[in-house]
C-alpha cells in the first residue's frame, strides 16, 4: 500500500513566529521545531490508545485527484490496525498482516520492510532526528504549525510536511515527491481510547478459510 500524501498551500500570517535555530557541531537544530514534534510525539505515543480517521487523497503532477481513500485507525505505541475499503493492515510493531477480504488472502511482512511508514507516525517522530532534518515553517492563523521534514538519504520524496493543532495533534501529513506528484493524510475525529492487545494482529484462529502469504 502506497503511503503518500498532497500540499494545501496556505496563506502567511501575521502572527508567524520567527524560527529559532541554533548552530551544532551536528549541523542546523530547529528549536521551535523540535519542540513541537516531541510534544507531538508525546502526545500520540504516551497514550494509551488512539483512534481516528484518514482521508487520504493523491495528486497526479498537475494536482489533479487521482484517488481518494477513507481509512480507520487505531493506534497504540507504534502498533496500529487500519481498515479501509474491504482491507485491513495489522501492525504489532514488529510485522504487518494485509488482509483482503475480497481475495481471502493475507500477506505477512517484516515491519523493516516497509520505509517511512505514515500508518506508524510515534516511530516517524520518534526517529525524525536521525533520518530527517527538521524546518519550522510557520504558525497559521488557526494555531497550527507547519513543520517540514527533508530526508537525509535519498528518496523517491524531497519531504514530509506535518500540519500540528495547538492540541499537540497531528492534523495533517503531507508528501511531496520528485516526480511532482503529492498527497495527503488527513486526520478527524481524533481520540483516545484503550485498546486490546490482539487488535493488532491478524485473527488466524477466526478466519481459517484465509490463505496465509507470509513474505519474511
Amino acid at each position: 500500500m502506497k503511503r503518500t500524501i498532497l500540499i494545501l498551500l496556505l496563506l502567511f500570517c501575521a502572527t508567524t513566529l520567527t524560527a529559532q535555530i541554533t548552530h551544532t557541531p551536528q549541523g542546523n537544530y530547529d528549536k521551535n521545531a523540535d519542540e513541537i514534534l516531541k510534544k507531538a510525539y508525546k502526545k500520540i505515543d504516551n497514550a494509551s490508545g488512539v483512534t481516528f480517521t484518514v482521508t487520504m487523497t493523491n495528486k497526479d503532477s498537475n494536482k489533479k485527484a487521482t484517488a481518494k481513500q477513507t481509512a480507520n485507525v487505531t493506534y497504540q505505541r507504534g502498533k496500529y490496525c487500519v481498515s479501509f475499503d474491504g482491507n485491513i493492515i495489522y501492525c504489532d510493531g514488529i510485522a504487518t498482516w494485509h488482509w483482503n477480504k475480497g481475495t481471502k488472502e493475507v500477506v505477512i511482512n517484516n515491519l523493516s520492510d516497509a520505509q517511512d511508514d505514515l500508518m506508524n507516525p510515534g516511530a516517524l517522530l520518534a526517529n525524525y532526528t536521525k533520518n530527517f532534518k527538521a524546518k519550522y515553517i510557520r504558525k497559521e492563523s488557526n494555531g497550527d504549525a507547519v513543520i517540514d521534514l527533508t530526508p537525509k538519504q535519498s528518496k523517491s520524496y524531497y519531504k514530509i510536511r506535518f500540519i500540528i493543532n495547538s492540541n499537540n495533534v497531528i492534523r495533517r501529513m503531507e508528501m511531496h515527491n520528485y516526480d511532482s506528484s503529492s498527497a495527503e493524510y488527513d486526520v478527524s475525529k481524533f481520540t483516545t481510547a484503550k485498546v486490546n492487545a490482539n487488535t493488532f494482529v491478524f485473527p488466524r484462529k477466526e478466519n481459517p478459510d484465509v490463505e496465509v502469504i507470509d513474505m519474511r
